[in-house]
């Protein structure tokens, strides 16, 4: 008979595997097939179609019918390195009523805790399904989970979605998406002395960032309108993140390259943020080429989420309720794979274990209480589908 494992046991196994989104996650792929396999479950991989070094795992446990509840969570997890661990961050460490690890928060307290619930929904018998949507490539866009839901069409449809993002299990109805871009400026190289004869591509990048700046204080002094309101920051907001170029101090810059984005509010679109930019980076383009006609902005979209809107009806955010108690109304400013799933037509929340503000942090940690909390979430889950 295969081995059963508690949540603590499969936290223990799933951060062991160092899956940074980098770096291929097939280790920790494999082990989960082979352990619901093993335990009689519904299992199936699909394979990143562009790097093989990559897969996502979808599985079923009860009957073959639709209406089921997916639990979600992704398998990939952000880089360590140049930060400051007083753990390995690759092997859970209990100390002060804390779990250290990569991932411990997140999600891979949510996935153990899930590959858990499915095990027991297949021993136990359930009346209503319970599925496992595990991704790949969550931390660089959420990019994994559109190929994911496409071919767990091959599932009994569910109905509802638990997105297992770390919440503080609580109820989570709407979040920002957001739209970046890698822009790479083209200018025209020429000694600093004669600056007016070329395009330093620094100096025209910054009329790119000193646009975002203005518009932030645009935005941030207008009154919120509709479900921004709900929001910290209560509006959309540009931002860049990473900025390099320039080969000297004394030559007008050939090239410029930045990562440009905006954090879209539920109720505005992406593509009204896309043409905005658009009209922006064509606009200095065309400034640029008055000078040197050789001179121009090459943008390329790097990631697109739409936002998650709450619904009036959502049968997934009352199940989540249902089961916590918790009636409070939680809206969030980060993305979560919750976007792609209702775009698919799903009902969905999100609630997962653990606190946001400790991942991708050094000494990330779930604290026992917490972990405690979300596997009797799960208990309760199983007791109502059953």
């Amino acid at each position: 008979m295969a081995e059963l494992l508690s949540p603590r046991a499969l936290l223990d196994r799933l951060v062991g595997f160092p899956t940074v989104s980098r770096d291929s996650n097939l280790p920790l792929i494999d082990w989960v097939q082979d352990y619901l396999d093993g335990h009689g479950v519904e299992v199936h991989r699909h394979v990143k179609p562009d790097e093989p070094g990559k897969a996502a795992l979808f599985a079923h446990a009860g009957p073959r019918a639709p209406g089921g509840v997916v639990l979600s969570g992704h398998s990939d997890v952000v880089p360590v390195d140049g930060q400051d661990w007083s753990t390995d961050p690759f092997t859970v460490t209990e100390r002060d009523g804390r779990l250290y690890g990569r991932g411990t928060t997140d999600m891979k307290g949510f996935d153990a805790l899930a590959i858990w619930a499915l095990v027991e929904a297949q021993r136990r018998g359930v009346s209503r399904p319970l599925q496992l949507a595990l991704s790949y490539d969550e931390e660089i866009g959420c990019a994994g989970a559109p190929p994911l839901i496409e071919a767990m069409a091959g599932l009994p449809r569910a109905s509802d979605v638990i997105v297992g993002e770390p919440t503080m299990m609580r109820a989570v109805s709407g979040h920002k998406g957001g739209v970046n871009w890698w822009v790479h400026v083209h200018g025209y190289e020429v000694h600093s002395s004669l600056l007016h004869t070329g395009v330093s591509a620094i100096m025209w990048a910054a009329k790119l960032v000193d646009w975002a700046n203005a518009l932030n204080d645009e935005l941030q002094a207008a009154p919120p309108r509709g479900m921004a309101g709900q929001f910290d920051p209560p509006y959309t907001n540009a931002h860049v993140g990473m900025i390099r170029g320039g080969t000297a101090h004394n030559i007008a810059a050939r090239d410029c390259e930045l990562g440009f984005g905006f954090r879209v509010v539920p109720g505005e679109t992406l593509d009204q943020w896309r043409t905005l930019f658009r009209q922006k980076t064509e606009e200095l383009t065309r400034q640029m080429q008055k000078i040197r006609p050789e001179a121009w902005i090459e943008v390329t979209e790097k990631f697109a989420l739409p936002p998650f809107a709450p619904e009036e009806e959502n049968s997934a955010e009352a199940l989540v309720r249902r089961l916590t108690g918790d009636n409070s109304d939680n809206f969030v400013s980060y993305g979560t794979e919750a976007s792609h799933f209702q775009a698919a037509g799903y009902k969905t929340v999100v609630c997962g274990p653990g606190s946001i503000e400790v991942a991708h942090q050094p000494d990330e940690y779930i604290t026992c209480a917490q972990f405690a909390e979300g596997e009797a979430f799960m208990r309760r889950l199983l007791d109502d589908l059953a």
